[in-house]
């Protein structure tokens, strides 16, 4: 089969779901559907895929000041998931049209404001996978996800200004306070993972 041959009918599914009030929050934004071994079979409404426990994939950027605290965003309140939580200074979906590169330049403009070329020593830290379940959908759902995390160091006198209105505010912390507040469960699951990768907290 030709590589997307399955959209139309994926769009159909999420279309009917979406009918149904089982989808979740709609975004017009395509997520790629592949196969085990990592084929794109095709691509489908990013709002159907933790209904039908698709597996997606996400960005995330730790950013350090110099002095070594850690930048963090709080979620915006009206964020559909997790709201007013605390996360990375960036972090996003893949969508069916992005490279990861792409995405990691998008989504760090869109939420940070920030070029990547003004940060310091952007590089891969590492890849983190996890699944669990989702309330979307009425809680029928399961988010299956893989999430390439890259670092960098934000320089003195750069601060990150969102751009789409999905950050209430950021803030710098010390590593005592991001470890506070992932032990408190003021993190996104996301990001205490991440967190935990990059920063051993």
């Amino acid at each position: 089969m030709a590589p997307d041959a399955t959209t139309p009918a994926l769009n159909l599914l999420a279309q009917a779901l979406r009918a149904q009030g089982q989808c979740g929050p709609w975004r017009d934004e395509q997520l790629a559907v592949c196969n085990a071994h990592g084929e794109r079979l095709g691509t489908i409404e990013r709002g159907a895929v933790r209904v039908l426990g698709i597996a997606t994939r996400a960005v995330h950027l730790v950013g350090r000041a110099p002095d070594g605290r850690i930048w963090v965003q709080q979620r915006s309140k009206t964020k559909p998931n997790n709201p007013g939580m605390w996360d990375t200074l960036m972090g996003g979906m893949v969508s069916a049209a992005d490279t990861l590169q792409q995405a990691l330049e998008r989504e760090t403009w869109e939420e940070a404001g920030l070029r990547l070329p003004a940060l310091h020593g952007v590089e891969l830290g590492g890849q983190v996978n996890f699944s669990r379940p989702s309330r979307e959908g009425g809680g029928v759902g399961y988010m299956v996800e893989r999430i390439d995390w890259f670092r960098c160091t934000v320089p003195e006198g750069l601060e990150p200004r969102n751009q789409d209105g999905e950050v209430e505010r950021f803030e710098l912390w010390s590593p005592a306070q991001v470890r506070e507040c992932i032990a408190s469960g003021g993190f996104t699951l996301e990001a205490a993972l991440v967190l935990g990768a990059c920063c051993g907290l």
